[in-house]
């Protein structure tokens, strides 16, 4: 009894103190809670956040990946021809013209597509849009369509005749989804498309409908070809048909093929400003672009915009090879959102496809979070270390002003120990006060930081208030005990334990 009176009259005669100790401590938990909040959840946000900046895997004929990795021909989410495509639909880097400027060979099923929402982890693939990369010449007038000859010198001199009345030639076309309601087997339905894989797009106009005529320009493509939202292009390509079994590509028991001028027109209902060399490109539904190319049901690529969790030790080993991992580590690799399973839970539900993660992506999210983790650790520490020097400081004065009541103290039988432990006590009860401030004030601060930076609030987790109590108790200890035993000249056992 005696103990706490003690206690409560050393609040009303070092009032200012007292609150300059709390306050301390509360700012210290405020900034402490706060950037532990953000640690702890930043890495969901920074990936939701990146996420928005384009695909983070990629889908390929498996035939394709072959050929990517054997000649280190990496394909750039994103891109409408899989490299730099000059004013003119041609490239211009990432290897020569003649290659960008090639149409795929293999073919994924478009109708295979919407698969991707049934693996294990659909519920954080928040979009994906299917792909057929093709090339065709733009603003043809006259007569394109029908056929350009036989194959060899007449058939080439046809489709040269009919692409000299075109403004531009080989423009990359990109045969796509823009917001496609998917209605699944187990009955829900998902909406998919470039409307969410292009958010960064500056867009004069609307976006496409699906299944219809329409088109997007890119700004470069529109400049050159002179037309506005709201106009009409033409679009003719040069097929190959077989003379015999008339298949695209094909040839006849004869073994000879003819080529065709096909020719589609589309309405522009968009003009995009992408930043890059899709400015140089068409998008345009897939039904249009497959239409054109004569090539129904297929696509080449399809984007995949998804929530994952960086990469560590255990996806890297898994990304090499699957098979080399344990039971263990194959189960928790498997139910992990890492962007390498999710990408092997993609292969198994698509027959020929390859599913890759795009690495800048990966890497970047990774470096992202281990700097911004580092920074708000370090903050942490540093308000642990600048409250732990400013108790000690206002420790040391309140112990200097009372002075003759100490004396006084020790003079009716208190021990060294005893009064150490008085001001401990002191100490403990107005620090609590101060933290349990700081944490209520610290997470209104994460909630404040979530939303002004990612949009959405820090869910907080009962150990950041756990792990900050405690740094907070011992930062608080430690202080107390370095002024005590300064002012008193007593050794921390016998702070705590008396002589």
């Amino acid at each position: 009894m005696f103990f706490l009176k003690m206690i409560s009259r050393s609040f009303s005669r070092q009032f200012k103190r007292r609150l300059l100790i709390a306050v301390t401590v509360c700012l210290s938990a405020t900034v402490s809670v706060a950037m532990l909040g953000v640690v702890f959840d930043v890495g969901d946000k920074l990936n939701a956040e990146l996420s928005t900046y384009g695909s983070n895997i990629v889908v390929q004929p498996k035939s394709d990946a072959v050929v990517s990795d054997l000649y280190n021909t990496g394909d750039s989410a994103g891109s409408a021809s899989g490299g730099s495509s000059g004013s003119d639909g041609g490239s211009t880097s990432d290897g020569s013209a003649a290659a960008d400027s090639a149409d795929p060979t293999a073919f994924l099923k478009e109708s295979d597509a919407q698969k991707i929402k049934t693996i294990f982890w659909a519920f954080n693939i928040t979009n994906f849009a299917p792909e057929l990369n093709i090339h065709a010449d733009a603003g043809c007038v006259g007569s394109g369509a029908g056929s350009a000859g036989s194959a060899g010198t007449a058939g080439a001199s046809g489709a040269a005749a009919s692409a000299a009345k075109c403004k531009a030639t080989n423009v990359p076309i990109v045969g796509t989804w823009f917001a496609k309601t998917l209605h699944m087997d187990s009955g829900e339905s998902t909406v998919a498309g470039m409307n969410g894989m292009r958010s960064w797009w500056k867009i004069n106009g609307t976006w496409p409908k699906d299944d219809s005529e329409q088109a997007m320009v890119g700004s470069a493509l529109a400049a050159k070809l002179g037309v506005n939202v709201g106009d009409s292009v033409t679009l003719d390509k040069t097929i190959a048909v077989g003379a015999d079994d008339n298949t695209n590509g094909g040839t006849g028991k004869t073994g000879k093929s003819s080529t065709e001028r096909n020719r589609v027109k589309v309405k522009i209902v968009g003009i995009f400003d992408s930043g890059d060399s899709d400015n140089s490109a068409i998008y345009m539904p897939s039904i249009a672009a497959q239409t054109l190319a004569n090539l129904p049901n297929s696509i080449d690529k399809i984007e995949v915009k998804a929530l994952t969790t960086p990469d560590n030790d255990l996806a890297r080993k898994a990304s090499k090879n699957p098979n080399a991992l344990t039971q263990d580590e194959w189960e928790t690799w498997y139910c992990t959102a890492y962007p390498s399973s999710i990408a092997y839970q993609i292969e198994e539900v698509l027959p020929g496809a390859v599913a890759k993660q795009v690495r800048q992506v990966a890497a970047l999210q990774g470096d992202v979070l281990n700097k911004t983790q580092a920074v708000m650790v370090l903050m942490t520490v540093l308000s642990l270390v600048a409250a732990a020097i400013a108790v000690a400081n206002l420790m040391a004065a309140s112990i200097g002003e009372r002075g003759s009541e100490l004396a006084l103290l020790k003079a009716i039988g208190a021990t060294d120990g005893a009064v150490s432990r008085l001001m401990l006590a002191e100490t403990a009860v107005i620090s609590l006060v101060g933290a349990i401030a700081g944490a209520l004030l610290g997470s209104g601060v994460a909630q404040i930081v979530g939303h002004v930076v990612f949009g959405s609030g820090i869910t907080m987790r009962p150990m950041v208030f756990v792990l900050v109590f405690v740094l907070l108790a011992v930062t608080v200890l430690v202080a107390s005990l370095s002024s005590i035993r300064a002012i008193l000249g007593l050794r921390p056992a016998e702070v705590l334990h008396g002589r």
